[in-house]
C-alpha cells in the first residue's frame, strides 16, 4: 500500500517524498514550525525517530531548520517546496483513508481488527520471542 501511495507522488513528479513524511509535513503546515520534540510528542514518535526523519526530509529539500526562542534551540519548519505540495499531501491523505475504508468493506475482516489483533498476540509473546523459540529448535549445521 505505501508502495502504492508512493506512486501517486512519482506520477506527479514529487522527488523525495516518501509516504512515511506525510503525516509530519501536514502537523507543520497545520501547527506551524515545532522543535523536534514537540513534532515527536504531536505524531506519537519517539525524539530519536523523528530526529532520523526529519535528516531525511531535510535531505529531500521538504523541511529545514530555523532559529528556536532561544539560541540554543531550532525549530523545524516547511521549506517553500512543502508548502506548494502540502494541499496535495492532506487531499491524498483523505483519499488514503477513504480508499483504506472502501477495502476494508469488502474484506470479511477489517485491517483496523487485524492490528488490534496483532498487537493483542505480540503482548502476550513478542515477535522477537516467537523467533529465538523457533531458532532454539533448529539443530545448527556442522
Amino acid at each position: 500500500m505505501d508502495a502504492d501511495i508512493g506512486r501517486i507522488y512519482t506520477d506527479r513528479q514529487i522527488k523525495g517524498l516518501k509516504p512515511s513524511f506525510v503525516m509530519e509535513l501536514l502537523r507543520l503546515h497545520a501547527k506551524g514550525p515545532m522543535t523536534i520534540t514537540e513534532l515527536a510528542e504531536s505524531v506519537g514518535r519517539t525524539h530519536s525517530a523523528l530526529s532520523q526523519k526529519v535528516s531525511a526530509m531535510r535531505t529531500a529539500g521538504l523541511v529545514r531548520t530555523v532559529p528556536g526562542t532561544d539560541a540554543r534551540s531550532k525549530k523545524v519548519a516547511l521549506t517553500a517546496k512543502a508548502k506548494k505540495i502540502v494541499e496535495l499531501l492532506a487531499a491524498e491523505w483523505r483519499a488514503t483513508e477513504a480508499a483504506i475504508t472502501e477495502l476494508e468493506a469488502e474484506l470479511p475482516y477489517p485491517m483496523t481488527q487485524v492490528v488490534r489483533d496483532v498487537e493483542e498476540a505480540l503482548a502476550r509473546k513478542s515477535f522477537h520471542d516467537r523467533i529465538a523459540e523457533k531458532l532454539d529448535r533448529v539443530e545448527p549445521e556442522r
